[in-house]
């Protein structure tokens, strides 16, 4: 009786460790799994965050025409740079990253900035197709695909599901296409694209304050004196009466790399942009002498493009030992809303 007793406990003392190896088989390869996955998603996070390249938008906007068989008329140009800009929102390596919620794309904080900027940029060009460069004028009816794909780029940028933000998007950029397809067709005249001084002087000054709110913004980085309202309560009887109305305004430190990013997608839409403008509007902007503040404008966009060869935005104070990145955004865009402000009083000029 005894041996079997001790023969007893000798077998669950095996199948103890049997099952105490088998936790640890198990436990080991759940631990390879999830470092490989961490391994995995930190090569794709490098991989999602670069930034789509440039393009030629006149040989894109001649191979896009050629395929559709189409003469590229005025307005052309414009439109499949705006479906192109769109597009490579979506398609870019990693897809619409803003809205995903899980990893790589969780953690990544400075793609998602930039696209917040390109798709800034594309909400207003887009409200003002429909609201001015579709029509003739103020009682003209608005065109019936730029009423879809409008909207659908104001929808949420961090729906990810029911609807998802890709969907609607998508559905506006459909919008563009068939807007562009009835454009170039001369037996369909509804489609309209009116290349006037007027349409272009209204969008560029919805563009003048994101450019200027984004070059302050970004000029904060390292903090500055900012006038304020009160200093328009000077004593008027006593002009030595000294007012102090200026408060220190910082960026705070967690939110210069998300300003910087979004700078970096809105001159990359913009740049874009204005080279097709300079294809669509160039008889106004030659009859307004103004063709030289348009390249100008894209002069400074190429600089907010330049490589970066730092892994972090540097934020250097001042005339320091280091870089600082904001600044050196923050000037390119500053000249480049300079040669806009300029623009607009030369198409405003008769």
């Amino acid at each position: 009786m005894p041996g079997k007793l001790r023969q007893y406990f000798r077998d669950k003392k095996d199948d103890v460790q049997d099952y105490a190896g088998g936790r640890g088989m198990i436990g080991k390869f759940i631990l390879i799994v999830l470092v490989v996955y961490l391994l995995v998603t930190i090569v794709l996070g490098m991989y999602w965050s670069s930034e789509p390249e440039e393009f030629s938008v006149r040989e894109h906007t001649r191979s896009v025409a050629k395929e559709m068989q189409r003469e590229p008329i005025t307005g052309f140009a414009t439109t499949v740079t705006m479906i192109r800009i769109a597009e490579t929102l979506l398609d870019k390596p990693g897809g619409y990253i803003s809205n995903d919620i899980f990893p790589p794309g969780l953690w990544l904080d400075n793609t998602p900035n930039w696209e917040y900027g390109v798709l800034v940029q594309l909400r207003d060009l887009s409200r003002a197709m429909r609201k001015d460069i579709s029509r003739s004028q103020s009682q003209s009816a608005e065109d019936r695909d730029l009423t879809i794909a409008e909207p659908q780029f104001h929808f949420d940028s961090n729906s990810w599901a029911i609807p998802s933000t890709e969907a609607e998007y998508r559905r506006g950029i459909r919008g563009l296409k068939r807007y562009l397809n009835r454009l170039s067709d001369p037996e369909q005249p509804d489609a309209q694209f009116f290349a006037r001084a007027d349409n272009l002087s209204n969008w560029l000054a919805d563009l003048e304050t994101r450019l200027g709110s984004l070059s302050r913004t970004l000029g904060e980085s390292v903090g500055k004196a900012s006038v304020s309202d009160a200093v328009a309560n000077v004593n008027q009887d006593d002009p030595l009466d000294e007012e102090t109305g200026s408060i220190d305004v910082k960026t705070p430190w967690t939110r210069i790399d998300d300003v910087f990013y979004e700078a970096r997608g809105s001159s990359w839409a913009l740049l874009h942009i204005f080279r097709a403008i300079e294809v669509d509007f160039r008889k106004v902007l030659q009859d307004k002498n103004a063709m030289a503040s348009v390249k100008q404008v894209i002069i400074e966009l190429e600089g907010a493009q330049g490589s970066m060869w730092s892994p972090v935005v540097l934020n250097g104070n001042g005339f320091g030992v280091l870089a600082n990145h904001s600044l050196t955004m923050a000037a390119y865009l500053s000249r480049a809303n300079a040669a806009i402000s300029d623009m607009r009083d030369l198409l405003s000029r008769g």
